[in-house]
């Protein structure tokens, strides 16, 4: 039996016995558009939830007359698979027909915490011709003073965003929704946080408080305090205009909505909802997860998305084997550092919990820590067996998918039950009976 999984830039294929019990969770197919480029602008002629762009400048012009008017536009950084390079044309031509100077928009990558996209990301990014021809600017989470605190949210966050977004007079945000291991579903407010936040808003927001909440989990929104806080920030900030996307396995445009901030992500919400979550009867002994290919599994610490995945369908003391090429290796030094220091899920998480431990970006640690404790969680990429080899918490190294099953096999039984994800969080697996939040959300 072959079939071939989503990983780095041209996939893998895995080629096993026919005689294993092995059952394939494909997304169902979905129809791209036929072109982008004009699904993005008829989008953006037809707005839900909001003025046209048109009559949004002209209100702002009203108010400001014979000011300059400013724009700043949010894309997503390189470890996204947003094709800005589709999204920003359409919106650019429709600013400077209305009166908005090239010299005047600034496109702001929202990196969160995350480095900077470097000059070849940024033409992979927004094509060859965008980053020569307007401002394009890297947030940077630690400059101090290119953030303007904005006071505190009712969930206790303080505020502190990107200067260049606050004081643009037209503020435009673009993304992708897709389903994300804690904060429900991407995009929308998730370009303002954690794309353009300071540190202390991010993590707060992602605290280890709302991470082990029940509610932030795949495909869940209500109730989730990461997305609730994060909605309740960006409409505080103010949002005039978004153009969000979904995309298929392939990373082709599917659909394209643009508009008001709350109704461009809820209808693209629901269109995901018609088939990214699947029932299956009962749990697995080995699955075998990935994060979607290149560029959402350029790293170890992005990879873990993958592996809350698997967490959701394999049995308690089950395997999961997630592929994910990894040629960025950890991806974070603080990541790396408490990984291979903690070898309990069960302590580290309580650390977390009760502020024992401080750790950058705790979220990932913690989520992993989580998985760690149902599964064991073997590790197929481009790093080296050496690199694991002071790794404490929960992962394995494994030469292949087919190497691994061997392994899991060995513990499991012949007869185990193995499911492969080949695309990534494109479904989102639900188990009859689970009490999943994913499994209530979204019925099949």
């Amino acid at each position: 039996m072959k079939t071939r999984i989503a990983y780095g830039k041209t996939g893998l294929e895995i080629n096993l016995p026919d005689s294993l019990n092995v059952t394939i969770g494909r997304p169902e197919p979905q129809k791209t558009l036929v072109s982008a480029q004009e699904g993005v602008t008829r989008a953006i002629n037809s707005p839900i939830g909001s003025k046209t762009i048109e009559a949004i400048i002209k209100a702002k012009q009203k108010k400001a007359p014979g000011k300059s008017l400013s724009a700043c536009i949010v894309v997503s950084d390189h470890t996204r698979p947003v094709p800005s390079h589709v999204i920003l044309p359409p919106l650019l031509v429709k600013f400077e027909a209305n009166g908005i100077r090239r010299e005047n928009i600034t496109i702001l990558v929202g990196t969160g915490l995350h480095r900077g996209s470097t000059p070849d990301e940024l033409a992979r990014m927004l094509g060859k011709d965008i980053p020569t021809t307007y401002k394009v600017v890297n947030h940077d989470f630690k400059d101090a003073s290119a953030l303007k605190s904005l006071g505190t949210s009712t969930f206790g966050t303080p505020i502190s965003i990107n200067k260049t977004y606050t004081d643009a007079d037209l503020k435009i945000l673009t993304g992708y929704v897709d389903p994300h291991f804690f904060a429900g579903y991407a995009g929308g407010r998730k370009a303002i946080v954690p794309g353009i936040s300071g540190e202390e808003t991010v993590i707060e927001n992602h605290s280890a408080r709302n991470i082990n909440d029940p509610n932030a989990r795949f495909t869940v929104l209500k109730g989730n305090p990461i997305h609730e806080d994060a909605l309740e920030i960006a409409k505080k900030v103010g949002v005039d205009f978004i153009v969000n996307v979904c995309l298929d396995e392939q990373h082709r445009i599917v659909n394209v909505a643009a508009g008001g901030l709350e109704a461009v992500h809820d209808a693209l919400v629901q269109f995901m909802k018609q088939t990214v979550v699947k029932e299956f009867p009962s749990y697995f002994d080995i699955v075998v997860v990935n994060n979607g290919g290149y560029p959402l599994d350029m790293n170890l610490y992005q990879a873990v998305k993958s592996m809350v995945l698997g967490e959701m369908a394999v049995k308690e003391g089950g395997t999961i084997i997630a592929a994910n090429e990894a040629i960025d290796g950890f991806g974070s030094d603080e990541f790396k550092a408490i990984i291979e220091t903690e070898p309990d899920p069960d302590i580290l998480i309580k650390k977390l919990l009760t502020k024992e431990m401080h750790v950058p970006a705790q979220w990932q640690v913690q989520t992993l820590a989580r998985a760690a404790k149902r599964a064991e969680i073997l590790v197929v990429s481009a790093m080296p067996r050496s690199a694991f080899e002071k790794v404490k918490l929960g992962l394995k190294h494994a030469e292949s998918v087919e190497k691994a099953i061997e392994q899991a096999l060995k513990k499991h039984g012949k007869k185990a039950k193995i499911l492969i994800l080949p695309a990534g969080p494109q479904l989102i697996p639900c188990i009859t009976g689970s009490g999943s939040a994913a499994c209530k959300v979204t019925p099949r």
